[in-house]
């Protein structure tokens, strides 16, 4: 039996190609993940996550999907086969005003949201997204975030992944342990934040140590200067171990963010060996370029040990989609995206 790669793969389009197919039959990548080149139409997509799992031959092997609301969602507008949903900041909103029905439709909407997800096979998502954004920060977060509030992120974000856990869908907190201070887009260049280690423990990682119980979370490719002033999060022994694991004291499967974006250097061979000798269980790629592919998953080897084991238990967090009331959650739904 093959063993089961310790990254995450994306693909390069709509369908697998037959080079794609054979690279995952061969490396057997723990997931996929997709993004709009990938999302046409829910037969489509369906057809695509059937096909991935085929070709790894695991029914259960995680399909990973970003899809917040706002600006950060693959499945939406034009296409509408799936609808328009809002950004985290306007459970935010909501909740200064009204915070029971805040807590509600963030819930409601969030069970809505795995709806769309699984009936196409897509099983995790990577919300919520647990970042306290600060006013001198880049806007690669802004409405991204449920609030600038601590406390109303930690109940949102709760009642949100609560929605897409009762649909079958796992959450994947980010941006463990904390985006919201950078001064820079990640995509681009590598954010440094020199905010003192007690600022952050006061602000930044609350929200990740209130939902410390969640099954997956990714990493911030930042460089936190007080904690170690060499390295960015994902590459950094001392915040993955020191901070996530112990002072955060989240067990859960920790991935990377995406490795092909331009915060890090080095050959993806460097980078996926970093990354996992610094603590992550399992590395993230996502462009469907074929040549990075491959070097991933030659230097990601199998998933063994702790590693293993987390990724079997965020797995079994899945559970069948629950009954809920969807004319309430649709009316819920009706009334955020209107304000």
């Amino acid at each position: 039996m093959t063993l089961i790669s310790a990254f995450i793969s994306g693909c390069a389009g709509p369908a697998l190609s037959e080079a794609e197919r054979q690279f995952f039959i061969k490396t057997n990548p723990w997931g996929l993940i997709l993004f709009r080149r990938n999302c046409e139409t829910p037969d489509q997509l369906k057809a695509l996550t059937d096909a991935f799992r085929a070709a790894v031959g695991r029914k259960n092997a995680p399909v990973f999907i970003d899809q917040e609301g706002g600006r950060v969602q693959r499945l939406g507008p034009p296409n509408n086969a799936w609808r328009r949903y809002p950004p985290a900041r306007a459970y935010g909103a909501l909740y200064t005003e009204n915070p029971l029905a805040a807590l509600r439709t963030a819930r409601h909407v969030g069970r809505m949201m795995a709806q769309d997800l699984i009936a196409s096979g897509i099983t995790a998502n990577c919300v919520p997204v647990l970042d306290v954004p600060q006013p001198d920060a880049h806007e690669i977060i802004g409405s991204r975030a449920y609030s600038n509030r601590i406390g109303q992120i930690m109940s949102l974000a709760r009642a949100h992944a609560a929605g897409f856990v009762d649909g079958g869908v796992m959450p994947v907190m980010k941006h463990i342990p904390g985006h919201g201070r950078a001064r820079a887009d990640s995509h681009m260049e590598l954010p440094v934040v020199s905010a003192s280690r007690a600022d952050l423990e006061a602000v930044d990682f609350p929200p990740f140590a209130a939902m410390a119980d969640a099954p997956m979370a990714m990493t911030a490719h930042v460089v936190y200067t007080d904690l170690d002033p060499d390295n960015p999060a994902t590459l950094s022994r001392t915040v993955i171990s020191d901070i996530i694991r112990r002072q955060i004291g989240f067990g859960g499967l920790l991935m990377t963010d995406d490795l092909s974006m331009k915060a890090l250097s080095g050959s993806y061979a460097e980078k996926t060996r970093r990354a996992l000798d610094a603590g992550c269980d399992v590395v993230l790629h996502c462009n469907g370029e074929m040549a990075e592919m491959q070097e991933v998953a030659a230097a990601a080897g199998a998933l063994r040990g702790e590693s293993l084991q987390r990724a079997r238990a965020a797995l079994r967090i899945q559970r069948r989609p629950q009954p809920f009331d969807e004319a309430v959650a649709l009316a819920d739904y009706e009334m955020i995206v209107s304000r």
